[in-house]
């Protein structure tokens, strides 16, 4: 049985549903970079990667090597290819411009080069987060591109994925029209679809937050845990696992691949923050995935994919993963 690479899959996607080749081509150059950072975080140790940077990034976190390292090879890999006219990442004060003497494009890339980096050194899963949009009309000609180009809202991504480094190696990708699901063959070097047409069950029986924070929740956040911890007996019926891997990547995976809601909200340690994850880098590009594969994305108030940027680095309350679960927390914040 002959197996179907990320290659071919996108080449098969420019044929039938006229996926840009300028895309497909920005995409396979995203994977690669990632196999280059899942090469670096499988040596650990052995490659002299772990531990702290001795800097912090534009939001005041401690850069481990790695973020520094995977934000390198990100830059790198696509600064030349003749795709995008910038990038953003979580680890950069500013938008980055394509140097001078590269071709533009008509695309832009955003990305958290390492999420869950403060696991790097318990060797627990990590993953690189990215997301594509257009770049605005005339954005590509060479001016100097600016933060205000970045300032979209979700429903403007064309694609968005992760790569999760684990046991496996994966790319999970959306470009609109559904989730596949990749898993890295390194004796192939390339990336094989193993999960096709991935969905979300619309109700479960798990939920994902960090309960530790739970004296300095709002009140409908409380509201609805209280409810999940009653279990059977409880107003809902049902008795609920909790699941907390402090990875982003980590814990959407797993609800992405068996259901169940995943929570970040505001809390009151830091209030005039409207929360913790970040809407361009980690938000906006997970909604997009768990959207189209079924499920459902709100900051309480409102859709995320419907919120309006900005700036490059703004926060937002996350509540996503399986329908009915979001949409009854989010009822609860509209109450």
């Amino acid at each position: 049985m002959s197996r179907v690479t990320l290659s071919r899959y996108l080449i098969e996607e420019t044929r039938s549903n006229h996926t840009p080749a300028d895309l497909r081509f920005l995409i396979e150059v995203v994977a690669r970079a990632c196999k280059e950072i899942s090469h670096a975080v499988s040596k650990g140790a052995l490659g002299g990667v772990l531990g702290s940077a001795g800097s912090e990034n534009v939001q005041g976190e401690v850069q481990k090597k790695l973020d520094v390292l995977s934000n390198e090879i990100l830059l790198e890999a696509n600064e030349w290819g003749g795709h995008l006219a910038g990038m953003a990442s979580e680890e950069m004060d500013n938008a980055y411009q394509i140097p001078g003497q590269y071709p533009k494009g008509a695309y832009l890339l955003v990305f958290d080069p390492l999420d869950g980096s403060s696991n790097i050194d318990v060797n627990v899963s990590v993953g690189t987060i990215f997301s594509v949009l257009r770049c605005p009309e005339g954005c590509d000609s060479g001016c100097d591109l600016g933060e205000e180009a970045f300032l979209q809202p979700g429903t403007k991504q064309v694609a968005a994925g992760y790569a999760i480094y684990g046991p496996q190696t994966m790319l999970m990708l959306t470009l609109g029209n559904g989730v596949k699901g990749f898993t890295l063959d390194r004796e192939l070097g390339s990336f094989v679809l193993t999960h096709d047409d991935i969905r979300v069950p619309e109700s479960t029986a798990e939920f994902a937050i960090n309960m530790s924070n739970q004296r300095h929740w709002e009140e409908p956040v409380k509201r609805y845990v209280g409810e999940l911890l009653a279990g059977k007996e409880g107003p809902l019926g049902k008795n609920y696992n909790m699941r907390w891997i402090a990875s982003m990547v980590a814990d959407v995976h797993r609800i992405l691949t068996r259901g169940g809601i995943f929570m970040y909200p505001w809390d009151a340690r830091e209030p005039e923050k409207a929360g913790k994850l970040r809407l361009m880098y980690e938000a906006n590009p997970m909604s997009f995935i768990i959207e189209q594969a079924g499920g459902a994305a709100s900051n309480g108030k409102q859709r995320i994919l419907d919120v309006q940027p900005t700036s490059l680095h703004q926060r937002v309350p996350v509540f996503l993963g399986s329908k009915e679960e979001v949409e009854r927390i989010a009822g609860y914040h509209q109450a």
